[in-house]
């Protein structure tokens, strides 16, 4: 392992971000009093040009009227290329007070997009005398944006987390479907004459946990399309979790459960950490490196991979 040791992650509960549009106030109380650790109030793809201000005088009417508890805040901003993204920032800074956590960037490509909203919220803050910094999310939605993975997830210390956009990106790569996360008819493999769909953003995924892992963030898997279709989540969360991803969006209320379910470890692994841990301990009085767990060799590595599941076991339970 290099010398510089790697940064950790913040330590705080995200398994489901729940999305709402800023444009519908009425389910901004049911949002806040969900089980989700997340709530994301959209100004951004939900929400048509013309709700665009209305929806942001929505937002933070709310941020101060609705107890949020401790609910994570963020609210997704427009895009760059748009002209919206600054008066979102701007609006939002100086009439919301500190109760908001978290701005989410859409759309980033490059470095330099990061350092231009984040020169903006420097400014406004610091002209609003604002005693909380607010920190940032990103959305991986391009070609470019996974091309310059790495430079974004070290572009701003404000950077907590990131996600990838299923939709937007397979329209910048090109590829030949409508689908939003998931399996794809397409993209299979073939044993014995029987198709077995694959997952295609699975190398997207996988280069956005290792840039996050690398610079300290939270790797969030984005949006599953079909609400309607529990198992398919379910086995797409399942395989976000396996890849080193702390969490994923709902895009509908029945989505909540699902991701807490999956992002939570079970008893069954929490159990097990801690028995890989205490085999450790009594390696260890017996000056030995390593020792055998049910058959198999456990070591320092072990060690590190149970201590991941202890210690989130602890913050959710905390």
């Amino acid at each position: 392992m290099s010398f510089r040791l790697q940064p950790a992650a913040p330590a705080r509960p995200n398994r489901c971000q729940l999305f709402g549009p800023g444009s519908r106030p009425a389910i901004f109380e049911k949002m806040a009093k969900s089980a989700a650790d997340v709530i994301n109030l959209d100004l951004e793809d939900s929400v048509s040009p013309d709700d665009k201000p209305a929806a942001r005088a929505n937002i933070i009417q709310a941020i101060g009227d609705i107890d949020w508890g401790d609910k994570w805040l963020s609210v997704r901003i427009n895009a760059l290329d748009t002209p919206y993204w600054y008066r979102d920032i701007v609006d939002l800074l100086e009439q919301s007070g500190d109760r908001l956590d978290q701005i989410m960037i859409p759309k980033v490509g490059c470095a330099a997009d990061l350092y231009a909203v984040d020169a903006l919220v420097t400014a406004v803050e610091r002209a609003c005398g604002r005693s909380r910094p607010i920190s940032f999310e990103v959305i991986i939605e391009s070609a470019a944006g996974l091309c310059h993975v790495e430079e974004i997830a070290a572009a701003s210390p404000r950077l907590q987390a990131m996600s990838l956009g299923a939709a937007d990106f397979a329209a910048s790569m090109g590829m030949a479907t409508t689908g939003i996360g998931g399996t794809q008819e397409n993209y299979y493999m073939l044993s014995g004459g029987t198709r077995t769909p694959a997952d295609p953003w699975h190398w997207a995924q996988a280069a956005i946990v290792a840039a996050c892992r690398t610079h300290g963030i939270l790797p969030v898997d984005g949006p599953f399309g079909d609400f309607s279709d529990d198992d398919g989540f379910r086995a797409q969360a399942y395989r976000s979790a396996t890849l080193g991803m702390v969490g994923k969006w709902a895009i509908h209320p029945k989505q909540i459960a699902l991701a807490n379910e999956v992002f939570t470890p079970s008893p069954e692994a929490v159990a097990e950490a801690r028995e890989i841990l205490e085999a450790m301990d009594r390696a260890k009085a017996e000056g030995a490196g390593a020792a055998v767990y049910k058959g198999r060799l456990v070591d320092i590595a072990s060690i590190r991979q149970a201590e991941v599941i202890v210690r989130m076991s602890d913050m959710f339970a905390g």
